[in-house]
């Protein structure tokens, strides 16, 4: 898609009405600091529309972003390891839990893994919860220019051991430096909406 208009449309605390939008949403989910706003970025050919940061756990709400007014990505807040409170920890988790339940756009869950890393028990959690909740989220393998090529293979191995992926699950190597994975997400993205 060629994506020359986004702007942030909405943003859900804990205690926000979810929008009641007549759009597909695509949601992106992953642990702090795996790369979800520059995902986010990478896909609408920006900088920073979606805020990236050094600090995990920056996104603490839910960021509905209008893309050409065909849909919405949906940034959910980070999981894991953000110096946040248990209390907040719990209250981010109902909301990501009262947004997958309630949304009647919903097409696609994205769910960001490091590839660097065997997933961890949050993400095994996190997977297992779309899951559950009717969704078969699509594999994002993030940060691929960290390894070196010959690693892939064996990178996307462990992350799909490590979430117990079932065979025919997507999974994507994806890097916001050199945007391999860019199209392949994009075709996925289009062939649900």
């Amino acid at each position: 898609m060629n994506v020359n208009n986004v702007a942030l449309e909405t943003v859900c605390g804990i205690t926000s009405k979810l929008p009641e939008n007549t759009m597909p949403e695509i949601a992106f989910a992953g642990k702090s600091n795996v790369g979800k706003s520059s995902l986010i970025n990478c896909l609408i050919n920006r900088k920073a529309l979606a805020r990236t940061s050094s600090q995990p756990g920056k996104t603490q709400t839910i960021n509905f972003y209008n893309v050409e007014s065909k849909l919405y990505f949906v940034d959910l807040p980070g999981y894991g390891y953000a110096k946040v409170s248990e209390e907040t920890k719990a209250k981010w988790g109902k909301m990501i839990e009262r947004y997958l339940k309630s949304s009647k756009q919903l097409k696609l869950i994205f769910l960001l893994v490091d590839i660097r890393h065997e997933p961890s028990a949050n993400d095994r959690l996190m997977y297992e919860f779309v899951a559950d909740s009717g969704y078969t989220p699509v594999i994002i393998a993030t940060k691929a220019d960290k390894i070196n090529r010959s690693q892939l293979q064996k990178q996307l191995k462990i992350v799909r051991e490590g979430l117990e992926l079932p065979k025919d699950a997507i999974l994507v190597p994806f890097s916001a430096e050199t945007k391999a994975g860019k199209d392949e997400v994009w075709e996925i993205i289009e062939s649900m909406i």
